[in-house]
């Protein structure tokens, strides 16, 4: 196999690209860096389909290497032949490889091994080989007796010859992928509640009621094509059949299923056994076959809904960590609670700490004026602009706090809900002491709270991308695999965004393309002894920055106010001279690249930008990208995305009415809709169905966490607490 030429064909792109891609990784680039700054190798493929390719290389290498391992093993055992080769190095799937290889798999004790072991094998071939057999069958059934290897009777001597011929059809690779294929496409996926649960207020102390009457109560009595079933159900199954409140079945046919089993391992229609070969089928398929596909089968639809789990996750997280920044405003961090109260501190323009208290404006202590002091004197001693209130526990009767405080004192100074997932998780870790060490962990998190307004990006990153809930079912998906795809989005975000080399933090270093944890660390430590770093080259100095991570890194490190202003662009150092040319050769200063955007754009309209590209020896790729930052530097990309919707006043469910058109903030996007902040204690519901005029499969190809949005009121259920939103006109 030819691992380039079959991604290339996967992904209808050519070869070269892909090889370029390869070499590229196998020479220690990573992904941001080649998709900013290769694009004339890479003919311009973006990440995505850079990390596509990264994904399938590994794949497709274990593929290779399993397939050495297991010519080599059957080789070993003499039983290797032309023709079983050819089908293993065909193998484009491991499933197909491992179904090849199962006959010759290494085996424990089995019914099957057992009766060859009893001399019976022969027995078993003489059925299967002669179907025109006419004589004397007990006869032939009498001459496996043997009392020294255990078989005593015909009847013994025919069931061990059945045990063997099951085994073979149910290792038989056309067999197993046929049944697959039966399973995977035409059967129903049933879910009852399970016998020790018949009724629903049996306790379980894993599950809160709620959720088994508000969630499991749906899969008591449930089926559905495996076809049409969504990614959140069979999460949902699972999770039930987990805590033992549900029992799952596939629904299959099962004589179509014998008859097409039938059909693929014999080579012949009629047979003087046919009786003993139906018999047996059905065995192998009931004994063997099945619950094994069954397991694929489910493993299969499980992988499948993690993978999109994961993936609403990481685009999720991905616009929750692209927030645009509420850059230079005093923001003071509530983090609200009952009965150990509210944590407030206050934060500069710039995250720093200023001052920090604890008030209990709510139940059980209810010290409302005393909460209302503290909270203005802190508003009008810091000049605070915005309130940040973390969504958990007693948030939004925080809310009705800080609502009437700047109503009756005429406030200039207005709130908005932060999620808060994950600041509890922060407030205990070695980051946020190493940062605090002075303060309890309680009063860490109110500060994360309000850091996480400033910066969204520079402070999520000092978090667990698994402890921010933005996604569905995460703590049931493939753990590993979440971690890596949740991993490569904030690298993804960080190196989109850049970094300011002077100000930012040991975590968000980390995920600059090139550098790790240890490389981090010095560069702050660095920092922190030499002063700031006025040019990139600087970098170097820095223990263990060798050439090749510096060509990694330096394009997404910024320094603002430096010696050279190309260094708070996302210009490359490799592209400075190509730059400084550029601007020679249209006589712009280079103390004036900000103001000479547009004379940059009628220069090279006039000249043209291929003919340009040629004089400076670039590609046009790298070309555009130097211009835009030319015209932009210093730029963030977040600057340009709506600002976070701010509020000065509250809504009650009770003020709510159907037809009301509200703005709202997008807070979670799922499979069957988004839920959103409308300014009422509960988030509503905006139904995939109440998007668009027009029908949609995937919320999230319009909707998008963080949006602001118009939504109307469709219906308000007081006594549960829900409230149906709708975007259709």
């Amino acid at each position: 196999m030819h691992i380039p030429e079959v991604i290339a064909k996967e992904l209808n792109i050519s070869s070269r690209q892909v090889e370029t891609v390869i070499e590229l990784l196998e020479e220690g680039a990573t992904i941001p860096f080649i998709a900013r700054y290769r694009k004339e190798k890479t003919g311009g493929l973006d990440e995505d389909f850079l990390r596509q390719i990264e994904d399938r290389l590994n794949y497709l290498t274990l593929l290779e290497e399993r397939k050495e391992a297991i010519l080599k093993s059957i080789e070993e055992q003499g039983k290797l032949t032309d023709e079983l080769k050819a089908k293993i190095l065909a193998c484009t799937k491991l499933q197909e490889l491992e179904d090849l290889y199962l006959p010759y798999k290494p085996k424990r004790k089995t019914r099957g091994t057992i009766a060859k072991a009893k001399g019976l094998e022969p027995l078993a071939l003489f059925i299967l080989d002669n179907p025109l057999f006419n004589g004397d069958f007990d006869a032939k059934l009498a001459e496996f007796i043997n009392e020294e290897l255990g078989v005593k009777t015909i009847y013994e001597a025919l069931q061990g010859a059945k045990d063997i011929i099951a085994e073979m059809i149910s290792e038989h690779a056309e067999v197993r992928k046929i049944v697959r294929e039966i399973l995977l496409e035409n059967v129903v996926v049933k879910s009852e509640k399970t016998k020790e649960n018949a009724t629903a207020d049996i306790a379980n102390e894993k599950l809160k009621e709620k959720e088994r009457k508000e969630v499991y109560q749906v899969y008591f009595d449930f089926q559905i094509d495996i076809k049409k079933i969504k990614p959140y159900q069979i999460l949902a199954l699972n999770r039930g059949e987990r805590e033992k409140l549900l029992k799952i079945a596939l629904i299959h046919d099962e004589i179509e299923i014998h008859n097409q089993i039938k059909r693929a391992f014999l080579a012949y229609h009629e047979s003087f056994f046919m009786e003993i070969l139906e018999e047996t089928i059905a065995d192998s398929f009931k004994r063997l076959i099945f619950p094994s596909l069954e397991r694929e089968v489910r493993n299969h639809l499980t992988e499948a809904a993690d993978l999109h789990a994961i993936e609403i996750f990481a685009s999720n997280l991905r616009q929750l960590l692209l927030q645009p920044p509420l850059a230079g405003k005093i923001i003071l961090g509530i983090d609200p609670g009952f009965y150990s109260g509210s944590k407030i501190a206050v934060i500069d323009a710039t995250g720093k700490y200023l001052e920090g208290a604890t008030m209990y404006p709510h139940p059980p202590q209810n010290k409302i004026e005393e909460a209302r002091k503290i909270l203005l004197n802190f508003i009008k001693k810091y000049s605070v602009e915005v309130i940040a209130i973390g969504n958990g526990t007693a948030s939004r009767e925080t809310e009705f706090v800080i609502a009437e405080l700047i109503k009756t004192n005429k406030l200039n100074c207005h709130y908005i809900i932060v999620n808060e997932a994950g600041a509890s998780v922060y407030s205990a870790s070695a980051i946020a002491k190493k940062e605090f060490p002075e303060l309890e962990a309680s009063q860490r998190g109110n500060i994360s709270i309000a850091r996480r307004l400033l910066d969204p990006l520079a402070e999520l990153v000092k978090i667990d991308p698994k402890s921010i809930g933005v996604g569905l079912y995460q703590h049931d998906v493939d753990q590993k695999f979440l971690a890596k795809k949740l991993d490569d989005v904030v690298e993804s975000s960080v190196n989109y965004v850049g970094v300011d080399v002077n100000t930012a933090s040991t975590s968000l270093l980390n995920y600059v393309s090139g550098l790790n944890k240890r490389l981090a660390e010095n560069i702050v430590k660095f920092r922190e002894k030499k002063g700031r770093f006025n040019k990139r080259e600087e970098l170097l100095d820095v223990s263990g920055m060798g050439e090749k991570v510096f060509e990694q890194a330096a394009g997404f490190l910024k320094i603002a106010d430096g010696e050279n202003q190309f260094d708070n662009t996302f210009i490359h150092p490799e592209s400075y001279q190509a730059a400084e040319s550029l601007l020679g050769m249209f006589n712009i200063s280079k103390d004036k690249i900000k103001e000479s955007g547009s004379l940059l754009d009628f220069f090279i309209e006039k000249k043209g930008m291929k003919k340009t590209a040629a004089e400076l020896n670039i590609g046009e790729p790298t070309l555009k990208d130097i211009i835009d930052n030319l015209k932009k530097p210093g730029r963030d990309p977040r600057e340009e995305l709506p600002k976070p919707l701010l509020r000065s006043d509250v809504l009650k469910i009770e003020d709510l009415q159907p037809g009301m058109k509200l703005k709202g903030t997008v807070r979670n996007v799922v499979d069957f809709g988004a839920f959103v902040d409308i300014g009422v204690k509960q988030d509503g519901l905006l139904h995939v169905s109440q998007i668009a005029n027009k029908f949609i499969r995937n919320p999230i190809e319009h909707v998008h966490v963080g949006d602001i949005i118009d939504v109307s009121i469709l219906s308000i259920d007081k006594e549960r607490g829900r409230i149906s939103l709708s975007m259709r006109e």
